[in-house]
């Protein structure tokens, strides 16, 4: 039987072992509820003290600073929306183009109801230029939100300088963190950030499970109403299997990320180079400042999610970029503000590489690829030029 390669860890990761065994006891032996004042609700307690405290101590912050979420969307936008709502008389907020769904979404409902939002450009590597945020910044400017590191290509932003920045101007920070979480530094003291969003799905921990780092003293509206949880900030019983295993996780990644860091980027170099091979083929993203395990390449005249069609076929599991926007039939916005036509963003194929991927998988993809191109090339309605990728 062929063995299924899958190559979506950017979407998604499978729940490791030891983060799954941390979970169980808390699904039918532990479940009491955290707000209970009995001897099983202090059990749940006592589990939600020691996964906060797990957190602030790898993030080098106060377990006051940390407020569980049911995700990172939902951080995200307690985060954008919450800030927002707190300082109405600022209304102005600035961000990136090549920011997550979650980020763009909050920003575009926000302008819904009066404020006011910039949209920076970046260059066609996927990166932000600090000055034009710098540049950016006016006396009505509240929030700042530019994410760590690309979801779609990969490429990592210069987050503690942009954080300089703010702090020099007085505008609060915040940085969506998801892709990054992983495999890049999270000291919240080195970074400088005011606020910080990470999720379970991305570092082998459960779905359906969040965080925001939010810097003490920072005022922010809650969105969710109701028991007071999370500091008032986030109502509704804490979600303690969940947060067990996120903490879990989180400890596992950080710890291996330095060994497995050099171990990913290498098979990642390996499978840039073996792509890049293909005729009227490019990497998008930046080809050294990038997240370990992202490949993302563009090839010219054909469809990527005709190429994903093939590939599936041969049990080999890839994306067209954003899993949250993989519904919908348009470019990715990411690879258009980089500079790609039309055409060129519709051929784009993301493989992300994770703690099962080995040199022997790559070599599988690298070997499929060239002909699934040529065979898609032969039915493609033009033949485009290169130049048509800008």
């Amino acid at each position: 039987m062929i063995k299924n390669i899958y190559l979506d860890y950017a979407a998604t990761t499978p729940i490791r072992e030891e983060v799954l065994l941390e979970m169980l006891p808390y699904f039918s032996e532990k479940y009491g509820n955290p707000g209970s004042f009995h001897s099983k609700g202090l059990e749940a307690k006592n589990a939600l003290d020691n996964a906060r405290q797990e957190i602030a101590s790898l993030l080098n912050c106060s377990t006051k600073e940390i407020i569980f979420t049911s995700g990172g969307t939902e951080s995200i936008n307690l985060a954008i929306k919450g800030i927002a709502l707190a300082n109405k008389e600022k209304n102005h907020i600035i961000t990136s183009k090549i920011e997550h769904p979650a980020v763009l979404n909050s920003c575009a409902y926000l302008e819904e109801i009066g404020f006011k939002v910039s949209y920076l450009d970046v260059d066609k590597y996927g990166k932000v230029n600090p000055k034009d945020v710098e540049n950016s910044i006016n006396e009505r400017t509240s929030l700042v939100s530019i994410m760590y590191a690309n979801n779609e290509i990969g490429t990592i932003e210069p987050i503690k300088e942009i954080a300089e920045i703010c702090k020099k101007k007085g505008v609060l920070f915040h940085t969506d963190a998801c892709q990054a979480a992983g495999c890049l530094n999270l000291d919240i003291k080195y970074l400088g950030v005011d606020l910080l969003t990470i999720n379970g799905s991305k570092i082998y921990g459960p779905k359906g499970i969040g965080m925001l780092y939010l810097r003490e003293g920072i005022e922010i509206v809650p969105l969710v109403h109701g028991g007071g949880q999370e500091s008032r900030l986030r109502s509704g019983t804490e979600n303690v299997p969940y947060i067990v295993g996120f903490a879990k996780a989180l400890e596992i990644a950080q710890k291996n990320k330095d060994k497995e860091n050099a171990r990913l980027s290498e098979l990642r170099d390996y499978l840039i180079a073996k792509l890049l091979k293909i005729p009227k083929s490019r990497l998008n993203g930046h080809s050294t400042e990038r997240l370990p395990n992202n490949v993302n390449i563009s090839f010219m005249d054909v469809e990527g999610e005709a190429m994903l069609l093939y590939l599936n076929e041969m049990n080999i599991y890839a994306s067209t970029g954003s899993a949250c926007a993989s519904k919908s039939l348009e470019p990715s916005h990411v690879l258009r503000a980089i500079g790609l036509s039309y055409e060129g963003a519709h051929g784009s194929i993301r493989f992300t590489l994770g703690k099962d991927s080995v040199k022997e998988y790559l070599d599988r993809v690298a070997d499929a690829m060239p002909g699934i191109v040529k065979k898609l090339k032969k039915i493609s309605p033009v033949n485009l030029s290169m130049e048509h990728f800008t």
